[in-house]
């Protein structure tokens, strides 16, 4: 099958790899040139443009976008959309809002274009392992773009969720749920770290690992992360977001749904940002207002 690909990063690239290898035929777009390159060199088509990619291709076309959420991807879309026609179909494989995802697909609708959006998960581990993807579109239009999702995914590790939007809200929700089980193994690691005991937590993480009821592919992270660097040296406890948890809480949020473990896993990164805590001095000063207790000063 014909693609268009357009960004080429950490699993952009890999997605191209895949595909490649699966003998569909894909003309590559990024920014950065190199990575262009880079594809070109495993069997790709070059372009040097959007409109270049565009003409490229042969009606009716299939893009696939793999681009940071926000602006780049609308520029990307209002760049390409005077280049498309009747039947073509764009296809969103970031980590955009749900709700942006529905609005476009229904902006798109009335040119007669196609808007799929592609919830995508695996990571740099996606060339080995597959990815998995959680696609929102029409039953007709996920039935020609199978042949793409079959070469990208592992077995059983692609499905139409929904209409417009579903595949983005489910990704949403994916990435939620991974920040409270990242939560849990941090603060469980960290009890054992902290014991009186001289614990080997690469052996503790291998073992759960072979038959614990908390054995995971993360867990599986986590056991390599440990071999290699058993304390964890040389790498500061700031974690960022990607804005999906943020998202997944406000959803929670405006349905009325208790989240509890997925919004402090959220507090929980805003506060490794931060080097002091204005919140703590205000609670250290209110102990010794109230009650006399010492403060500890720099």
């Amino acid at each position: 099958m014909q693609i268009g690909f357009i960004g080429l990063g950490k699993m952009g690239a890999n997605m191209v790899e895949r595909l490649l290898r699966d003998k569909h035929e894909v003309v590559v777009f990024d920014v950065n040139k190199i990575t262009v390159q880079e594809s070109k060199s495993k069997g790709a088509t070059g372009a040097m443009s959007l409109v270049e990619m565009a003409k490229t291709l042969k009606p009716p076309r299939a893009i696939w976008m793999m681009v940071p959420v926000g602006p780049p991807v609308q520029r990307t879309i209002d760049t390409l959309l005077p280049q498309l026609s009747e039947g073509d179909i764009l296809i969103d494989g970031g980590n955009s809002f749900y709700k942006d995802s529905v609005r476009r697909a229904n902006q798109m609708k009335e040119k007669e274009i196609h808007y799929v959006d592609v919830g995508t998960s695996g990571g740099v581990w996606g060339l080995k392992e597959g990815f998995c993807m959680m696609i929102g579109a029409e039953e007709d239009v996920f039935r020609r773009l199978e042949p793409l999702f079959k070469s990208l995914a592992p077995e059983n590790g692609y499905a139409r969720v929904g209409k417009s939007g579903a595949g983005h809200l489910t990704k949403m929700v994916h990435n939620g749920i991974e920040y409270g089980l990242m939560e849990a193994y941090a603060e469980g690691f960290e009890i054992l770290s902290a014991s009186d005991y001289d614990l080997n937590l690469y052996q503790i993480a291998r073992v759960w690992n072979h038959g614990g009821v908390v054995r995971s592919w993360l867990l599986e992270l986590i056991e390599g992360m440990f071999r290699i660097n058993p304390r964890l040296e040389n790498i500061r406890d700031y974690v960022e977001d990607s804005g999906m948890g943020r998202w997944s809480v406000l959803e929670a949020a405006e349905k009325n749904i208790p989240a509890p473990v997925i919004t402090l896993s959220l507090q929980t990164r805003f506060r490794s940002r931060q080097e002091e805590s204005f919140a703590g001095k205000v609670l250290a000063a209110l102990r010794h207002e109230f009650g006399g207790h010492s403060v500890k000063t720099k």
